[in-house]
């Protein structure tokens, strides 16, 4: 991959990690209910974090 098809990727990241954490789709999680003991919302925005970080680690690894 070149260095421009890693910008381009990791920018589209950027803008779907806002996505992710903007309003609307918080709104959808903002419940009540709870997983494994923890509150929707909350878990939500734990694995969006952490998924986003993990892509950038993955797109950011250079070959070698």
């Amino acid at each position: 991959m070149n260095e421009s098809d890693r910008r381009a990727r990791l920018v589209a990241l950027a803008a779907l990690g806002f996505l992710l954490v903007n309003y609307p789709l918080l709104a959808l999680f903002d419940v009540a209910a709870r997983v494994l003991g923890v509150p929707v919302l909350w878990a939500y925005l734990l694995l969006t974090w952490a998924s986003v970080i993990a892509l950038v680690a993955l797109i950011s690894r250079r070959p070698g």
